[in-house]
Protein backbone atom coordinates (compact mmCIF):
# COMPACT_ATOMS: atom_id res chain seq x y z
CA UNK A 1 0.00 0.00 0.00
CA UNK A 2 2.84 2.18 0.17
CA UNK A 3 3.95 4.83 2.93
CA UNK A 4 1.57 7.27 1.87
CA UNK A 5 -1.30 4.57 2.68
CA UNK A 6 -0.11 3.21 5.36
CA UNK A 7 0.26 6.62 6.99
CA UNK A 8 -3.06 7.19 6.58
CA UNK A 9 -4.33 3.72 7.62
CA UNK A 10 -1.98 4.47 10.75
CA UNK A 11 -3.66 7.68 11.43
CA UNK A 12 -7.20 6.57 10.50
CA UNK A 13 -6.79 3.93 13.21
CA UNK A 14 -5.63 6.05 15.88
CA UNK A 15 -8.06 8.80 15.71
CA UNK A 16 -11.29 6.55 15.38
CA UNK A 17 -9.44 4.54 18.93
CA UNK A 18 -9.03 7.90 20.88
CA UNK A 19 -13.18 8.15 21.26
CA UNK A 20 -12.58 5.33 23.93
CA UNK A 21 -9.47 6.63 25.38
CA UNK A 22 -11.78 9.83 26.85
CA UNK A 23 -10.07 11.16 30.14
CA UNK A 24 -7.23 8.68 29.26
CA UNK A 25 -4.37 10.54 27.90
CA UNK A 26 -2.71 14.12 28.80
CA UNK A 27 -0.95 14.61 25.23
CA UNK A 28 -0.74 12.82 21.73
CA UNK A 29 2.33 13.03 20.27
CA UNK A 30 2.41 12.92 16.32
CA UNK A 31 4.62 12.55 13.21
CA UNK A 32 4.48 14.61 9.90
CA UNK A 33 1.99 13.51 7.08
CA UNK A 34 0.12 10.59 8.90
CA UNK A 35 -1.70 12.86 11.45
CA UNK A 36 -4.97 14.41 10.00
CA UNK A 37 -7.42 12.64 11.23
CA UNK A 38 -5.63 12.19 15.09
CA UNK A 39 -4.88 15.79 15.24
CA UNK A 40 -8.52 17.09 14.52
CA UNK A 41 -9.86 14.16 16.75
CA UNK A 42 -7.93 15.06 20.16
CA UNK A 43 -9.31 18.84 19.07
CA UNK A 44 -12.56 17.77 19.16
CA UNK A 45 -11.72 16.27 22.19
CA UNK A 46 -9.99 18.94 23.71
CA UNK A 47 -6.60 16.80 24.17
CA UNK A 48 -3.03 18.68 23.68
CA UNK A 49 -0.81 17.71 20.61
CA UNK A 50 2.54 18.21 19.37
CA UNK A 51 3.28 17.33 15.91
CA UNK A 52 7.53 16.17 15.63
CA UNK A 53 9.29 18.39 12.80
CA UNK A 54 11.94 15.81 12.24
CA UNK A 55 13.49 18.63 9.41
CA UNK A 56 12.66 22.22 8.75
CA UNK A 57 9.69 23.90 7.22
CA UNK A 58 8.70 21.92 3.85
CA UNK A 59 8.42 24.49 1.95
CA UNK A 60 11.50 25.62 2.94
CA UNK A 61 13.64 22.65 2.72
CA UNK A 62 11.88 21.87 -0.88
CA UNK A 63 12.78 25.42 -2.36
CA UNK A 64 16.57 24.81 -1.01
CA UNK A 65 16.93 21.42 -2.14
CA UNK A 66 15.68 22.30 -5.39
CA UNK A 67 17.98 25.30 -6.26
CA UNK A 68 21.03 23.52 -5.28
CA UNK A 69 19.98 20.56 -7.20
CA UNK A 70 19.60 23.06 -10.06
CA UNK A 71 22.79 24.23 -9.64
CA UNK A 72 24.52 20.93 -9.65
CA UNK A 73 22.51 20.06 -12.79
CA UNK A 74 21.22 16.78 -10.71
CA UNK A 75 17.75 15.91 -10.82
CA UNK A 76 16.38 13.85 -7.66
CA UNK A 77 14.53 10.66 -8.51
CA UNK A 78 10.71 10.38 -8.32
CA UNK A 79 9.21 9.90 -5.13
CA UNK A 80 12.82 10.98 -3.14
CA UNK A 81 11.69 12.73 0.15
CA UNK A 82 13.14 15.62 -0.93
CA UNK A 83 12.26 16.07 -4.24
CA UNK A 84 8.75 18.83 -4.25
CA UNK A 85 5.08 17.14 -3.38
CA UNK A 86 2.52 19.27 -3.43
CA UNK A 87 0.07 16.53 -1.45
CA UNK A 88 2.92 16.36 1.16
CA UNK A 89 3.42 19.94 1.42
CA UNK A 90 -0.61 20.39 1.65
CA UNK A 91 -1.07 17.69 4.34
CA UNK A 92 1.98 18.84 6.21
CA UNK A 93 0.64 22.59 6.45
CA UNK A 94 -2.41 21.53 7.50
CA UNK A 95 -0.99 19.44 10.23
CA UNK A 96 1.27 22.76 11.29
CA UNK A 97 -2.25 24.68 11.99
CA UNK A 98 -4.29 21.96 13.87
CA UNK A 99 -1.21 20.74 16.33
CA UNK A 100 -0.96 22.70 19.03
CA UNK A 101 3.13 22.70 19.66
CA UNK A 102 5.62 21.98 16.99
CA UNK A 103 8.33 20.10 18.12
CA UNK A 104 11.52 21.22 16.96
CA UNK A 105 14.65 19.28 17.74
CA UNK A 106 17.22 23.04 16.61
CA UNK A 107 17.16 26.15 16.69
CA UNK A 108 17.21 25.98 12.72
CA UNK A 109 14.15 24.40 12.45
CA UNK A 110 12.56 26.73 14.56
CA UNK A 111 13.90 29.69 11.97
CA UNK A 112 12.44 27.97 9.61
CA UNK A 113 9.08 27.87 10.92
CA UNK A 114 9.64 31.68 12.37
CA UNK A 115 10.40 32.98 9.02
CA UNK A 116 6.97 31.71 7.76
CA UNK A 117 4.79 33.94 9.95
CA UNK A 118 4.53 30.86 13.23
CA UNK A 119 3.73 32.08 16.36
CA UNK A 120 7.13 31.97 18.85
CA UNK A 121 4.66 30.61 21.45
CA UNK A 122 3.93 27.72 18.80
CA UNK A 123 7.08 26.41 18.50
CA UNK A 124 8.64 23.98 21.09
CA UNK A 125 12.03 23.14 21.12
CA UNK A 126 13.43 19.73 22.20
CA UNK A 127 16.82 17.52 20.91
CA UNK A 128 17.59 14.28 19.98
CA UNK A 129 20.10 11.90 21.12
CA UNK A 130 22.24 8.98 20.61
CA UNK A 131 22.93 5.70 22.25
CA UNK A 132 25.83 5.42 24.48
CA UNK A 133 26.51 1.80 24.96
CA UNK A 134 26.65 2.02 21.49
CA UNK A 135 28.39 4.92 20.40
CA UNK A 136 31.40 5.03 22.70
CA UNK A 137 35.03 6.76 22.09
CA UNK A 138 38.02 5.05 21.48
CA UNK A 139 40.39 4.74 24.59
CA UNK A 140 43.63 4.28 22.23
CA UNK A 141 45.21 7.52 20.96
CA UNK A 142 45.27 8.86 17.32
CA UNK A 143 48.37 8.92 15.79
CA UNK A 144 48.68 12.43 14.39
CA UNK A 145 51.60 11.83 11.84
CA UNK A 146 48.91 9.62 9.75
CA UNK A 147 47.32 12.61 9.25
CA UNK A 148 43.86 13.93 9.84
CA UNK A 149 40.90 11.50 9.29
CA UNK A 150 37.62 12.72 8.34
CA UNK A 151 34.38 11.01 7.99
CA UNK A 152 31.46 12.05 6.16
CA UNK A 153 28.34 9.74 6.84
CA UNK A 154 25.05 10.41 5.86
CA UNK A 155 22.70 9.69 2.92
CA UNK A 156 25.11 11.06 -0.23
CA UNK A 157 22.41 13.93 -1.94
CA UNK A 158 22.67 17.25 -2.57
CA UNK A 159 20.90 18.43 0.52
CA UNK A 160 23.95 16.65 2.63
CA UNK A 161 26.57 19.65 1.14
CA UNK A 162 28.95 16.06 -0.17
CA UNK A 163 30.26 18.70 -3.05
CA UNK A 164 30.89 21.29 -0.51
CA UNK A 165 32.93 18.74 1.75
CA UNK A 166 35.16 17.53 -0.89
CA UNK A 167 35.48 20.85 -2.58
CA UNK A 168 37.17 21.96 0.84
CA UNK A 169 39.03 18.95 1.47
CA UNK A 170 40.64 19.15 -1.44
CA UNK A 171 41.60 23.06 -0.78
CA UNK A 172 43.14 22.47 2.57
CA UNK A 173 46.15 21.24 3.92
CA UNK A 174 44.76 18.02 5.00
CA UNK A 175 44.45 15.84 1.79
CA UNK A 176 48.45 15.44 1.46
CA UNK A 177 48.50 12.98 4.34
CA UNK A 178 45.15 12.52 5.28
CA UNK A 179 42.04 10.55 4.47
CA UNK A 180 38.11 11.09 4.07
CA UNK A 181 35.94 8.02 3.95
CA UNK A 182 32.29 8.46 2.53
CA UNK A 183 29.80 6.11 4.64
CA UNK A 184 26.66 6.42 2.50
CA UNK A 185 24.71 5.85 -0.79
CA UNK A 186 24.64 8.18 -3.21
CA UNK A 187 21.45 9.29 -5.33
CA UNK A 188 21.54 8.79 -8.93
CA UNK A 189 23.18 11.05 -11.08
CA UNK A 190 25.34 13.01 -7.79
CA UNK A 191 28.31 10.73 -7.89
CA UNK A 192 28.75 11.20 -11.45
CA UNK A 193 28.90 14.84 -10.83
CA UNK A 194 31.32 14.27 -8.21
CA UNK A 195 33.18 11.77 -9.70
CA UNK A 196 36.83 14.02 -10.30
CA UNK A 197 37.12 14.40 -7.00
CA UNK A 198 35.54 11.41 -5.87
CA UNK A 199 38.79 9.63 -7.79
CA UNK A 200 41.55 11.46 -5.25
CA UNK A 201 43.56 9.42 -3.84
CA UNK A 202 43.01 10.72 -0.44
CA UNK A 203 39.00 9.97 -0.71
CA UNK A 204 37.47 6.80 0.46
CA UNK A 205 34.11 5.94 -0.61
CA UNK A 206 32.63 3.15 1.45
CA UNK A 207 29.49 3.02 0.31
CA UNK A 208 26.56 1.58 2.98
CA UNK A 209 28.08 0.58 6.17
CA UNK A 210 26.34 -1.47 9.05
CA UNK A 211 29.74 -0.53 11.26
CA UNK A 212 29.40 3.04 11.80
CA UNK A 213 30.16 3.18 15.62
CA UNK A 214 33.54 1.37 14.66
CA UNK A 215 34.50 3.17 12.01
CA UNK A 216 33.71 6.67 13.46
CA UNK A 217 35.99 5.25 16.08
CA UNK A 218 38.95 5.50 13.82
CA UNK A 219 38.49 9.14 13.15
CA UNK A 220 39.02 12.59 14.30
CA UNK A 221 36.26 14.59 12.91
CA UNK A 222 32.42 14.23 11.49
CA UNK A 223 31.98 16.38 8.84
CA UNK A 224 28.35 17.35 7.64
CA UNK A 225 27.71 20.89 5.59
CA UNK A 226 24.22 20.14 5.07
CA UNK A 227 22.20 23.09 3.54
CA UNK A 228 18.86 21.77 5.45
CA UNK A 229 18.46 19.60 8.35
CA UNK A 230 16.13 19.24 11.26
CA UNK A 231 18.96 17.71 13.86
CA UNK A 232 21.20 14.86 12.26
CA UNK A 233 21.41 11.96 14.22
CA UNK A 234 25.03 11.13 13.20
CA UNK A 235 26.33 14.58 14.59
CA UNK A 236 24.36 13.29 18.19
CA UNK A 237 26.74 9.43 17.33
CA UNK A 238 29.87 11.25 16.24
CA UNK A 239 29.73 13.09 19.74
CA UNK A 240 29.48 9.82 21.41
CA UNK A 241 32.46 8.12 19.23
CA UNK A 242 34.83 11.19 19.95
CA UNK A 243 35.05 12.58 16.63
CA UNK A 244 34.78 16.55 16.01
CA UNK A 245 32.06 17.97 14.72
CA UNK A 246 32.71 19.99 11.68
CA UNK A 247 29.22 21.34 10.70
CA UNK A 248 27.39 23.80 8.78
CA UNK A 249 24.75 25.86 10.79
CA UNK A 250 21.74 24.15 9.04
CA UNK A 251 22.53 20.82 10.39
CA UNK A 252 20.63 21.50 13.40
CA UNK A 253 23.96 20.40 15.52
CA UNK A 254 24.54 20.54 19.28
CA UNK A 255 27.69 21.97 19.59
CA UNK A 256 29.20 25.66 20.20
CA UNK A 257 31.01 27.31 17.37
CA UNK A 258 35.15 26.77 18.74
CA UNK A 259 33.82 24.80 22.26
CA UNK A 260 33.25 21.77 21.37
CA UNK A 261 33.24 22.00 17.30
CA UNK A 262 33.37 23.98 14.45
CA UNK A 263 30.22 25.69 12.70
CA UNK A 264 30.00 27.40 9.33
CA UNK A 265 28.01 29.37 7.28
CA UNK A 266 26.42 26.35 4.83
CA UNK A 267 27.52 26.53 1.81
CA UNK A 268 30.82 28.43 2.39
CA UNK A 269 33.40 26.60 1.48
CA UNK A 270 35.62 29.43 2.18
CA UNK A 271 35.20 28.96 5.61
CA UNK A 272 35.48 25.10 5.54
CA UNK A 273 38.34 25.33 4.00
CA UNK A 274 40.16 26.80 6.77
CA UNK A 275 38.59 25.25 9.55
CA UNK A 276 39.60 21.84 7.77
CA UNK A 277 43.35 23.12 7.86
CA UNK A 278 43.01 24.50 10.88
CA UNK A 279 42.32 21.17 12.60
CA UNK A 280 44.89 19.39 10.45
CA UNK A 281 47.86 22.02 11.36
CA UNK A 282 46.43 22.56 15.22
CA UNK A 283 46.22 18.99 16.85
CA UNK A 284 46.39 20.75 19.72
CA UNK A 285 42.95 22.37 19.08
CA UNK A 286 41.61 18.81 17.97
CA UNK A 287 42.15 17.46 20.98
CA UNK A 288 41.04 20.38 22.74
CA UNK A 289 37.34 20.16 21.11
CA UNK A 290 37.53 16.46 21.14
CA UNK A 291 37.83 16.85 25.04
CA UNK A 292 35.36 18.91 25.40
CA UNK A 293 32.91 17.69 23.42
CA UNK A 294 33.55 14.29 25.29
CA UNK A 295 33.00 15.95 28.57
CA UNK A 296 29.22 17.46 27.58
CA UNK A 297 28.27 14.19 25.44
CA UNK A 298 26.12 13.13 28.30
CA UNK A 299 24.02 16.27 27.59
CA UNK A 300 23.37 14.91 24.31
CA UNK A 301 22.32 10.82 25.08
CA UNK A 302 19.05 9.52 24.62
CA UNK A 303 18.26 9.91 28.47
CA UNK A 304 19.30 13.43 28.18
CA UNK A 305 16.25 14.20 25.26
CA UNK A 306 13.65 12.20 27.11
CA UNK A 307 14.30 14.39 29.80
CA UNK A 308 14.00 17.76 27.67
CA UNK A 309 10.97 15.86 25.81
CA UNK A 310 9.38 15.59 28.65
CA UNK A 311 9.18 19.20 29.39
CA UNK A 312 8.23 19.89 26.21
CA UNK A 313 5.31 18.10 26.95
CA UNK A 314 4.74 19.95 30.21
CA UNK A 315 4.90 23.02 28.25
CA UNK A 316 2.11 22.69 25.90
CA UNK A 317 -0.07 21.10 28.49
CA UNK A 318 0.50 23.83 30.34
CA UNK A 319 -0.38 26.38 27.58
CA UNK A 320 -3.99 24.70 26.12
CA UNK A 321 -5.06 24.67 29.96
CA UNK A 322 -4.73 28.02 30.11
CA UNK A 323 -6.43 28.86 26.67
CA UNK A 324 -9.12 26.11 27.38
CA UNK A 325 -9.73 25.65 31.01
CA UNK A 326 -12.43 23.83 30.49
CA UNK A 327 -11.67 21.28 28.15
CA UNK A 328 -9.35 18.93 29.99
CA UNK A 329 -9.36 17.57 32.98
CA UNK A 330 -7.62 18.04 36.74
CA UNK A 331 -4.33 19.95 36.16
CA UNK A 332 -1.65 17.74 35.55
CA UNK A 333 1.25 17.97 38.38
CA UNK A 334 4.72 19.23 37.37
CA UNK A 335 6.26 16.06 38.86
CA UNK A 336 3.54 13.65 37.77
CA UNK A 337 4.52 11.66 34.11
CA UNK A 338 1.76 13.14 31.28
CA UNK A 339 -0.35 9.61 29.80
CA UNK A 340 1.01 9.83 26.33
CA UNK A 341 -0.49 8.51 22.79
Amino acid sequence: MGSAGAFALHDAIVASRLRKLEGQVDIIHTWPVGALKTLAMASEMGIPTVLERPNAHTQFAYEVVQRECERLGVALPPGHEHAHNSEVLRKEQQEYQLADGLLCPSDFVRQTFLDRGFSPEKLVRHQYGFDEQMYSPSKDLRDASQGLTMIFAGGCAPRKGLHYALEAWLQSSAHRTGTFLIAGVFVPGYREKLSAMLAHPSVQVLGHRDDLPKLMRTCDVLILPSIEEGSALVTYEARGCGCVLLVSDATGAVCGHMKTGLVHRAGDVVALTEQITMLHEDRGLLERLRAASLSSAHEVTWTAAGTRLLQAYREVIAVRQNDHPTLIGPELSVHEEPRLA
